[in-house]
């Protein structure tokens, strides 16, 4: 029995690849629920500030002791009460068995770009690996200088997209809030060590570490709610300063966009069409192109925000002009008021895959078409390269070695 050839081009005239991107009968399902794995026991940062009030009498303590505790992770970045010495050496040991149970090991750390870019590899309650990334930019003529974490929300990702480390691994389980903050109180600790020259505390925190933020909306909400409480009950920063990258739970955009929290919000398009982002971001098949980009632009209507839109280019895969040109309309039917940036990301080759990064007059094309149409549009400084710095090559390596699950 034969099958018919697969057609060069999409029923809009776009060119597809010639053979599936997902290897016939190894594509992995989309999973939105993740299964429900051990989580850490409650941490301090997982209580909101009445509940912390609330921890201490309970524990026979005054209520002040609450705000003490919370400036000592949220203002120190400690996260051990044995060197809290504003506090009874009874307390202290009391208040770390009820509170602080271990959240983050440094199973290993990598860096590169003379010192400025660091990924490390953590291991949580239970095994699982997550990673993080630390990137510092020096201010320029045009730029001030900034410190930017990348940061997981899950460990593992359920979205199956087969260009993605992490996406073939599958998922593992939700990370919990305490520990999607601890990522951020630990790069802080390593910038007050002057381990990164010419860095200070963390200035900009983007989701898009392993995981899809918005399948682990209710902790990743928390946190960004943790990010931008005040000091002493949370880190202190500008929301404006915070990216929340999805491929497209367009249920959970909307849910975002109530919440009135002027985050940016990065969409992982890396195709305008939907015969091929049906391959390349399976979630497509459930949540299409034009209902993902409607949603993204009543949350840049609604928050006042430019929506990021996220295109890793893939040499003779996305990298058409004329995908550009798509692209361009796209956005441009619905609004030109510069509601969406377009950034495009080389691609990362992950080991044993069949992307490679685009051609360089290939990418010269895709962005010249994209600013004829007058799109805001710039190429991503990768960073990483040389430290398995595309999303979750450090954990698969980490889990072949057994450091993890």
């Amino acid at each position: 029995m034969t099958t018919d050839p697969r057609p060069a081009t999409s029923p809009s005239g776009l060119v597809l690849p010639i053979t599936p991107l997902a290897e016939p009968g190894k594509e992995m399902p989309v999973v939105v629920r993740s299964p429900r794995r051990t989580k850490p026991p409650k941490h301090w940062i997982d209580l909101s500030i009445e509940e912390r009030v609330d921890a201490v009498k309970e524990m026979g303590l005054p209520g002040f002791r609450a705000k003490q505790i919370s400036e000592h992770v949220f203002v120190h970045h400690d996260l051990d009460p044995q060197n809290w010495t504003d506090l009874p050496k009874a307390v202290r040991g009391q208040v770390a068995e009820a509170w602080f149970p271990e959240l983050l090991t440094e199973v290993s750390r990598q860096s590169c770009d003379n010192g400025t870019t660091v990924k490390t590899l953590w291991r949580l309650h239970g095994g699982s690996l997550v990673e993080s990334v630390l990137m510092h930019y020096p201010a320029t003529r045009h730029n001030s200088a900034r410190t930017t974490l990348c940061i997981s929300s899950q460990a593992g990702c359920g979205m199956a997209c087969p260009f993605c480390a992490t996406g073939q691994g599958g998922i593992q389980r939700n990370m919990a809030t305490s520990e999607i903050v601890a990522q951020v109180l630990a790069a802080d600790r390593l910038l007050e060590s002057g381990a990164v020259p010419g860095a200070g505390r963390v200035s900009n925190i983007v989701f898009m570490g392993m995981g899809e933020p918005m399948a682990n909306y209710k902790a990743v909400l928390a946190a960004m709610r943790t990010f931008i409480a005040p000091a002493p009950h949370g880190i202190g920063m500008s929301a404006r300063g915070i990216t929340i990258s999805t491929v497209g739970l367009i249920p959970r955009i909307k849910a975002l966009t109530e919440e009135g929290i002027p985050a940016t919000l990065a969409v992982s398009l890396h195709a305008p069409d939907d015969e091929l982002r049906d391959e390349l971001i399976p979630a497509n098949k459930r949540w299409k192109v034009d209902a993902l980009l409607d949603a993204a632009w009543e949350y840049a209507r609604t928050t006042g925000r430019r929506v990021s839109i996220e295109y890793a280019l893939m040499r003779d895969i996305n990298d058409q002009a004329d995908r550009a040109a798509v692209l361009a309309r796209q956005i441009r039917r619905r609004g030109d008021w510069t509601w969406a940036h377009v950034n495009l990301i080389p691609l990362n080759p992950t080991p044993g895959s069949r992307w490679t990064a685009s051609r360089p007059e290939d990418q010269d094309a895709f962005v010249a078409t994209l600013e004829r149409w007058k799109i805001p549009v710039t190429v991503r400084d990768t960073r990483g390269k040389e430290i398995d710095g595309a999303c979750g090559q450090l954990a698969a390596r980490g889990r072949a070695e057994g450091v993890g699950v």
